[in-house]
């Protein structure tokens, strides 16, 4: 007879209930009865759900899952998301009123096979030239114009833009446990209230105050910032990313949607990341609602200047409203994965809102756990390769996230630390040294431990008006002419897009209703 093979998810949440679901349809969990899942869940621990915002990859994720596109969103109060509008972060607000805005969509620059637009772009007249990510991809115009993504006969999941989702973090992990359940996921709640290791220095056994012992081949610490398995029970060491990523706090709130009953009022598709004098707001629209909050760096902002940036922002609706405080480390466990204990999500590690890479980060992890899991016996070389890969995907991500700061030209001490050389990743730091002379390209990163692609990097550097000097290069782009026709063609699909697509609060609608979106 095959041996019993039993895996344990300490935690709830987003993270708890995504790698029950995955791991359950990944391993086929229906049709093999010597597999044991099962969901440990405290009672009396709430979802931390920082952010509501995710990346393009969840689609495949709720394709694969079996979770269809319309009840995701009516489930989840959700709206489409193609990409995130920064304001205030090359500069502070002038006196006059002037603002510095850049777009970064999720759709890739448009590229022809005999031509890449990005030098050409560079080589405009700086002063004339359109913004680069509304020059090279018709997505900033679609956000800016309130349309949706898709139209109404596209199939679930595809649209002619890509694009991901706002979503409710509490009900996204209230769906995902039903389908956990759907999946043959055993659920049972109890709050652990000590370990044992054997004699290896492994788990042993879990106790609970309400359901007794329990044992496991794999244990996937899902306890969010507590980290009780491998933190405290296996001591895995916390690597800080504070040196180079100073926010450490947020505040967040939820306010009504100000024109729940008005078909024409505007919904915007895009996260909202406003710059303040030491972090940023966060601004996203959802099904009936608005997440907001505010990131800041507690060395230096007080909790309460926070809070008055934060309700100024929001406005009078925010004035009865408590704010919600969430304190966090940004860094990673040096070993997500020790002997028989793998972390998934916040106990893993978390870096910060910006970007929305906490779901991206659980897809990655529990997509290797799949894939890596052994049948029988140790587990010593998959956990080494895991490691490898999901602390290379963290530091890559915190080189992304950096470079949102670190090329600011704001004058606050925040943002001034951020520019400081001293701060900056060495890999970064190199590679900002040859985009000097070149843009960004695929032959900058490898794609396996990647989260972004070098077209991201592109968008943020442009955006924030970073130069590329390419003077001495200008006689190795003769196709300008051409170049110049691609870029009229870019601005006619964004006319049509913007026509012919339907507007996102329409969309929305009537996918909630349950009929066919009309324009």
């Amino acid at each position: 007879m095959t041996p019993k093979r039993r895996i344990l998810i300490v935690g709830g949440g987003t993270a708890g209930w995504l790698t029950a679901a995955h791991l359950a349809k990944a391993l086929r969990l229906a049709e093999r009865p010597h597999l044991e899942l099962t969901v440990l869940e405290s009672p009396d621990i709430g979802i931390v759900g920082v952010g509501e915002g995710t990346f393009p990859t969840i689609r495949t994720t709720l394709q694969f899952l079996g979770i269809s596109e319309p009840a995701f969103i009516r489930d989840t109060a959700a709206t489409f998301k193609q990409g995130i509008r920064f304001m205030d972060w090359g500069r502070a607000p002038g006196a006059a009123g002037e603002r510095h805005a850049f777009f970064h969509p999720f759709e890739a620059p448009y590229y022809a096979e005999d031509l890449n637009l990005v030098p050409y772009w560079l080589l405009q007249d700086e002063a004339a030239r359109e913004p680069f990510a509304r020059a090279v991809t018709l997505q900033q115009r679609v956000a800016e114009a309130q349309r949706a993504p898709k139209r109404a006969g596209e199939a679930p999941f595809a649209a002619p833009l890509n694009y991901a989702y706002h979503f409710d973090a509490f009900k996204l992990a209230r769906l995902l446990a039903e389908r956990a359940r759907q999946l043959g996921v055993h659920h049972v709640q109890g709050t652990v209230t000590d370990f044992v290791l054997d004699e290896r220095g492994a788990i042993a056994r879990l106790e609970t105050a309400e359901a007794g012992r329990f044992e496991a081949d794999l244990y996937v610490d899902c306890t969010g910032f507590r980290a009780e398995l491998i933190g405290r029970a296996l001591g895995s060491g916390f690597k800080s990313a504070r040196r180079h990523l100073f926010a450490d706090r947020a505040l967040a709130c939820k306010l009504p949607d100000p024109a729940p009953d008005d078909p024409d009022a505007p919904l915007e598709s895009c996260t909202i990341a406003t710059a303040h004098e030491a972090g940023w707001l966060w601004d996203i629209a959802l099904n009936g609602a608005r997440g907001i909050g505010c990131v800041y760096s507690s060395d230096h902002l007080g909790d309460e200047r926070a809070a008055e940036i934060l309700r100024g922002y929001a406005g009078p609706a925010s004035r009865d409203l408590a704010l919600r405080s969430i304190p966090f480390a940004p860094g990673y466990r040096e070993r997500q994965w020790v002997k028989n204990c793998v972390a998934v999500g916040l106990s893993a590690g978390f870096l910060e809102p910006l970007e929305s890479t906490g779901l991206v980060l659980i897809e990655a992890a529990v997509g290797m756990i799949a894939e890596m899991l052994p049948h029988s016996g140790p587990m010593e070389a998959p956990a080494r390769r895991f490691n490898e890969l999901m602390t290379t995907r963290f530091d890559n991500i915190i080189n992304f996230l950096k470079l949102h700061y670190c090329l600011s030209g704001r004058s606050e001490p925040f943002w001034r630390d951020n520019a400081e050389p001293a701060t900056l990743p060495e890999r970064l730091a190199e590679l900002l040294e040859q985009w000097r002379l070149r843009p960004p390209g695929r032959f900058d990163f490898v794609l396996d431990t990647e989260t972004f692609a070098f077209f991201n990097y592109q968008y943020i550097l442009y955006g924030m008006g970073w130069r590329t000097d390419l003077g001495a290069a200008r006689e190795d782009f003769p196709q300008a002419a051409q170049a110049e026709r691609l870029f009229a063609k870019i601005h006619r699909f964004a006319d049509r897009a913007v026509a012919d697509l339907p507007s996102h609060r329409s969309l929305i609608r009537q996918i909630n209703a349950g009929a066919p979106p009309a324009r």
